[in-house]
């Protein structure tokens, strides 16, 4: 294990009052060990976090790059209504395209 530096560290009540109990129901041996592991969920929670942000940008990234040309929002409404319809169909249900509401 790695040498230990003491901080001094201020908490709400009711931290004080988990950390406490934690170690009163003998979940833990001492606050400091509630802390350490509540740092290591911090850091754990951390790393996910800038892992899915590099995933996001990764993919934008790509987007951004994809050299295939853009679709016109126009030609986007048309396919997804046509695909709503043939799914409508296909369910035995009727397709209610009103062209006059808002897309």
């Amino acid at each position: 294990m790695e040498s230990a530096e003491k901080l001094s560290v201020t908490v709400t009540p009711a931290m004080a009052r988990m950390i406490r109990e934690k170690v009163e129901d003998g979940s833990f041996g001492s606050a400091s060990e509630v802390i350490r592991a509540a740092l290591r969920a911090f850091q754990r929670e951390e790393d996910e976090h800038a892992e899915r942000m590099a995933s996001i940008r990764a993919r934008v990234k790509a987007s951004i790059e994809d050299p295939r040309p853009s679709v016109p929002l126009e030609e986007v409404d048309a396919r997804l209504r046509e695909l709503v319809a043939q799914r409508t169909r296909a369910a035995g249900g009727s397709s209610t395209d009103d062209s006059s509401e808002p897309a």
